[in-house]
C-alpha cells in the first residue's frame, strides 16, 4: 500500500485571491477528517506554510470544495473555506466572491456542466451562505477564455472578464438585510468611546464605521498597522461586538475569525495605492478598508465590498453618508480600497416591508495555475492516529 493518497486539485487564482479547488467526491466523508486532510494539503498549521499549497497570507489560504448539485436549475454546490495558518482550523463560516469567480471555470474546464458559446453561465449553490450565485465565464470551442483585455486591480496584467451576480444576496447569514433592524448602531469600544455603526448582510455580514470616527483618515495601507497596531485592534474589537448583536455568536470570545467581516469607510480623496498608484477623488465613490483575517485586507473582499456597496446605497447608514452622489443615483459604486478600484452593480429597491436586495453584480478575472495531484499521507486521510 502506498504511503500517500493522490486528490485531483486544481490550484486556481479567482479574483484577488488564490486557493485549491477539490471535489468533495475525492475527500474523507467525515467532516473532521476531511478537515485534516485539507490542513495537510495546505501545510496548516505553519507560519510559513513550508509543507503544503498554502501561500502564507489569508488570500492565499483558501478553498473551494464542488460537489455536481442535486437541486433543481443548479449546477453546482460550493463550500468555501478559510484555512489556518498558524491555526489547525478551517472557517466556513462566510463565502468568497473571489474563490466565487474561479467555481464556473473549474465546472466548465472539469466538464461538469454543458457549454454555451459564447458565454456559459453556471449557477451555484454556496453552502455557507444559502444563496445562489450565477457566474458568467466566456468560451470558445468548448473551453474557458483566459485571455482578454479586462483588468482587476491588486493582479498584474489582463484576462477574460467574468461577471458574478449574486442572486437576493440580503440576509445571507443573519435572514436579515439590517440585522438589528436598524441603519445606525451605537456600541462601546474596549476604551469607554462610543461611536456610530452599520450593521448589514448582505453577501456576508459586515459592520461598517466611519474611518475619522475612530481616529483615522480611511487612507491607511496595510503597512501601516505595522507601526500602528491599534489599528487592527480597534477593527476587532468593533468585529466581534457586532457578531454579538448580530446573533453570530453569544459572546465576543466566540465570534469566528472570518465573519462578520469590519470594514471603516471614508469620503472621497485622493490617495495613493500599496504600489504607488494615484487615485483620484473623482474616480471612487466611497473609500473603505477591511480585514483579512488578523490583517489589513490588501485589497478588497468581493462578498464584503458587495455589503459596503449595498449599505452605501441604504439610507442613514454610516457609508450613505459619506458615499458620491453618483452611486446613490446610478446604483454602480466605485470602491477604493489599498489596491485600486472595485465596481459593484447594485440592485436594491425600497418596498413597504422595507429594503431588498434583488441582486449584486461584479466582475472578476481568473486563471488556473496547476491541475494535477496533491500528495496526502495515508494515515491522515484514513485518520490513523
Amino acid at each position: 500500500m502506498e504511503e500517500y493518497v493522490k486528490i485531483p486539485a486544481v490550484y486556481m487564482r479567482g479574483g484577488t485571491s488564490k486557493g485549491i479547488y477539490l471535489m468533495v467526491k475525492d475527500l474523507p466523508e467525515d467532516p473532521e477528517r476531511r478537515d485534516q486532510v485539507i490542513l495537510a494539503i495546505y501545510g496548516s498549521p505553519d507560519a510559513r506554510q513550508i509543507n503544503g499549497m498554502g501561500g502564507a497570507d489569508p488570500l492565499t489560504s483558501k478553498v473551494a470544495l464542488l460537489a455536481v448539485s442535486k437541486i433543481e436549475g443548479i449546477d453546482i454546490d460550493y463550500t468555501f473555506g478559510y484555512v489556518g495558518i498558524k491555526d489547525a482550523m478551517i472557517d466556513y463560516a462566510g463565502n468568497c466572491g473571489n474563490i466565487s469567480s474561479g467555481v464556473g471555470v473549474y465546472a466548465i474546464q472539469q466538464g461538469l456542466v454543458s457549454t454555451v458559446e459564447p458565454v456559459t453561465t453556471v449557477r451555484i449553490y454556496n453552502t455557507n451562505t444559502k444563496k445562489v450565485i450565477e457566474v458568467s465565464v466566456p468560451v470558445k470551442d468548448g473551453k474557458v477564455v483566459t485571455e482578454g483585455t479586462y483588468a482587476i486591480d491588486g493582479v498584474p496584467g489582463t484576462g477574460a472578464k467574468i461577471v458574478l451576480n449574486f442572486l437576493n444576496a440580503g440576509g445571507a447569514k443573519t435572514g436579515h438585510l439590517l440585522p438589528t433592524g436598524n441603519v445606525v448602531d451605537e456600541i462601546q469600544l474596549a476604551n469607554g468611546k462610543k461611536i456610530r455603526v452599520s450593521l448589514v448582510d448582505a453577501a456576508n455580514p459586515s459592520v461598517f464605521v466611519k474611518a475619522e470616527d475612530i481616529g483615522l483618515t480611511g487612507l491607511e495601507l496595510p503597512q501601516d498597522t505595522e507601526n500602528n497596531p491599534e489599528i487592527l485592534e480597534i477593527m476587532e474589537d468593533i468585529r466581534t461586538t457586532a457578531g454579538v448583536m448580530m446573533a453570530l455568536a453569544a459572546s465576543k470570545e466566540n465570534v469566528g475569525p472570518a465573519v462578520p467581516k469590519v470594514a471603516f469607510v471614508a469620503s472621497p480623496k485622493d490617495y495613493k495605492t500599496m504600489t504607488g498608484a494615484e487615485i483620484k477623488a473623482g474616480e471612487v465613490d466611497l473609500i473603505a478598508r477591511t480585514k483579512a483575517m488578523d490583517v489589513m485586507h490588501k485589497a478588497y473582499a468581493v462578498t464584503g465590498g458587495i455589503c459596503a456597496a449595498t449599505a452605501a446605497l441604504i439610507e442613514g447608514t454610516v457609508v450613505n453618508e459619506i458615499v458620491s452622489e453618483y452611486a446613490k443615483n446610478s446604483g454602480t459604486v466605485r470602491l477604493g480600497h489599498p489596491s485600486g478600484i472595485l465596481d459593484f452593480e447594485i440592485g436594491l429597491a425600497k418596498n413597504p416591508a422595507g429594503w431588498h436586495l434583488d441582486k449584486a453584480g461584479v466582475s472578476r478575472t481568473a486563471k488556473i495555475i496547476m491541475d494535477g495531484q496533491v500528495y496526502v499521507s495515508r494515515k491522515v486521510f484514513d485518520g490513523i492516529k
